[in-house]
């Protein structure tokens, strides 16, 4: 074989290992997708375990109700007398801020109230997809829908 006829050969080799590697990482990249966005039927048997002694979805208990967690701002749901510290936060709610919090509550809002955390990753991850699947806009009315009141 000819240097060209090697050259040929070995670009014709790093295309199919550059493919090889790009698909390895669309793979990977959905395994942890899928990894990190947790089960919904899972998270709801966990939260019924675990969080309702303190929490409901619809009415505040010893914790604030969680049913509308996301997107709202932390410390806020309306009529729950929240701590100091969690009062003052200006925080929104969503996925890697709930993790984050159920991983360790006072590292995340120092002098806050709850006093339990999640310590399993992929517990975290099926509780906040859980809540995340309970939170849906209101659907819009199609005649208003374009109206900017």
């Amino acid at each position: 074989m000819t240097a060209r006829g090697n050259t040929v050969a070995h670009h014709a080799l790093s295309g199919v290992a550059a493919a090889t590697f790009a698909f390895g990482l669309v793979l990977s990249g959905m395994v942890s997708t899928h990894a990190q966005s947790g089960s919904v039927p899972q998270g709801k048997q966990l939260f019924e375990s675990r969080c309702v002694g303190c929490h409901s979805l619809d009415v505040n208990r010893v914790g604030p109700a969680l049913g509308t967690v996301f997107g709202r701002i932390a410390g806020k749901a309306s009529g729950f007398d929240y701590s100091v510290a969690l009062g003052a936060a200006t925080h929104v709610w969503n996925a890697p801020r709930l993790k984050a919090w159920l991983t360790n509550p006072e590292g995340f809002v120092p002098g806050q109230g709850m006093g339990y955390r999640v310590d399993s990753a992929s517990d975290r991850d099926d509780i906040v997809a859980y809540l995340a699947s309970l939170n849906h806009p209101p659907a819009q009315n199609p005649a208003t829908a374009l109206s900017p009141n």
